[in-house]
């Protein structure tokens, strides 16, 4: 994977409750450096990643129901339509597990259609965040499932806050069973060059992580 360029992959993410509207601009300034494919700011960011992206190619991504998924789906939906209003033009949402664990399914999956309606309308895209720290194999395939139903772009993995992030392994089932239209975004942990690499190659179209400019680096001192 020597002429692999990962930058294109990655979504150069600030998620920390303590982020600044300083660091916001950095983050959007080194995703313009370095061609990252979106930078993932929290909601109330998004509207000064619009501004300090506006000449940019870098898409901006912000999370919805984040970091537990148990708000109603109504509460989604506003924080959505706000977002992608303020400048977002892809939302990661986080799944109702506690909807999904209850054996709720139509309920899950009405949610995330109507979100990924949304995003549609108003020319963006949805990535279903299903915490696969805290699934089995079985509830992974059967989450992977109700997302392409209900017509999600991408499945992502994890939201960094659960026990462990992103596995090699966990792609691999997801691509498995995900038609081949339906992306995965795989985050949570990922800080190493070689691990993305294999993330990658496992399946995923996306990388979410905070380290970008520290992978990005160790590639440039590769070549």
């Amino acid at each position: 994977m020597s002429d692999f360029n990962i930058a294109s992959y990655i979504d150069h993410t600030l998620l920390r409750p303590d982020a600044d509207e300083r660091m916001i601009k950095q983050l959007c300034a080194e995703a313009t450096t370095y061609q990252f494919a979106a930078v993932c700011v929290p909601p109330c960011y998004v509207k000064i990643a619009a501004n300090t992206l506006v000449d940019s190619q870098v898409n901006i991504a912000t999370v919805i129901g984040f970091p537990l998924g148990y708000q109603t789906a109504e509460v989604k939906f506003f924080e959505a339509h706000k977002a992608l209003s303020a400048g977002a033009s892809e939302i990661d949402m986080v799944l109702n597990l506690a909807a999904f664990k209850s054996d709720r399914l139509a309920d899950v999956e009405n949610e995330v259609g109507e979100l990924a309606t949304l995003c549609h309308l108003r020319g963006g895209l949805l990535k279903v965040i299903i915490e696969t720290a805290l699934l089995t194999e079985e509830e992974i395939i059967q989450a992977c499932y109700l997302c392409a139903q209900a017509e999600a772009d991408f499945v992502k993995t994890s939201t960094g806050f659960a026990s462990r992030g992103a596995t090699v392994a966990d792609v691999e089932l997801m691509r498995q069973y995900l038609p081949e239209k339906v992306r995965i975004k795989a985050s949570g942990g990922i800080r190493d060059i070689a691990f993305a690499k294999e993330l990658i190659q496992a399946g995923a179209d996306r990388i979410g992580t905070s380290a970008g400019v520290q992978l990005m680096k160790y590639e440039k001192n590769q070549n």
